[in-house]
C-alpha cells in the first residue's frame, strides 16, 4: 500500500507561529486545523496524557495574551471560543504527533519541525550578517554612519518583500475553480 504524502506549505506554517512569553508557539486549533482533528479532539488527547506536556511544552494563555491575540487576529470579542486557547512549542508540538499517532499528524509534524529550523536558520544566517554590520561599522569612522544604515534599511525591506511575494504567490496558488462546498 502506497503512503499518501501529506504536504503544507512552509509558508502556511510560518504563518501560525506566534512569539507568546518569549516562545515560538502554535495555537491548538491551528494544530488541530492542520493535523485534521476537532480543536476539541486535540484537547482531549492532550488532557489525557497530561505528563507528557510539562509547561515548556505547552500552556494556556490567560486573559490579556488572549485578549492582545483577538486584537492581532481582527476577531469579535464575542461567539466562537469559550476556553483559553492553549499553545504548544516546538517540543509540545512534536509531542502531540506521539498523543495523536496517525498518519497524517507524523507527515503534518515532519513539515512543521522542518519549518522550525527553516526560521532557526534564516535567524541565525542574519543574526551573522546584522553581527558583520556591526562590526565593520565600529571600524570605520562616521562618515560611513549612513551608509550602514542604508544597507540596513535595505535588508529589513528585502525581507518584507520577499514575505509579501512568497504570501502573494501562496495566495494565487491556493485558488480553486468550480463549486467546493464547506
Amino acid at each position: 500500500m502506497k503512503k499518501r504524502e501529506v504536504l503544507i506549505s512552509a509558508k502556511i506554517i510560518e504563518d501560525k507561529i506566534l512569539l507568546i512569553r518569549g516562545h515560538k508557539v502554535m495555537l491548538d486549533r491551528d494544530l488541530a486545523t492542520l493535523y485534521g482533528v476537532l480543536n476539541k479532539n486535540l484537547n482531549k488527547a492532550v488532557k489525557r496524557n497530561k505528563s507528557r506536556f510539562p509547561s515548556d511544552f505547552m500552556f494556556q494563555l490567560n486573559k490579556k495574551e488572549f485578549t492582545n491575540l483577538k486584537f492581532q487576529f481582527g476577531t469579535s470579542s464575542w461567539g466562537g471560543i469559550r476556553k483559553l486557547p492553549h499553545v504548544f512549542t516546538e517540543h509540545g508540538i512534536l509531542m502531540l504527533s506521539s498523543v495523536l499517532n496517525s498518519e497524517r499528524a507524523v507527515q503534518v509534524n515532519i513539515q512543521i519541525m522542518r519549518t522550525f529550523n527553516y526560521l532557526r536558520k534564516m535567524l541565525l544566517s542574519h543574526r551573522d550578517l546584522q553581527d558583520r554590520l556591526n562590526a565593520l561599522e565600529r571600524n570605520y569612522d562616521a562618515k560611513f554612519k549612513n551608509v550602514f544604515d542604508a544597507i540596513k534599511l535595505l535588508i529589513q525591506s528585502d525581507l518584507e518583500i520577499n514575505k509579501k511575494l512568497n504570501y502573494e504567490e501562496e495566495k494565487q496558488s491556493n485558488k480553486k475553480f468550480g463549486f467546493h462546498p464547506r
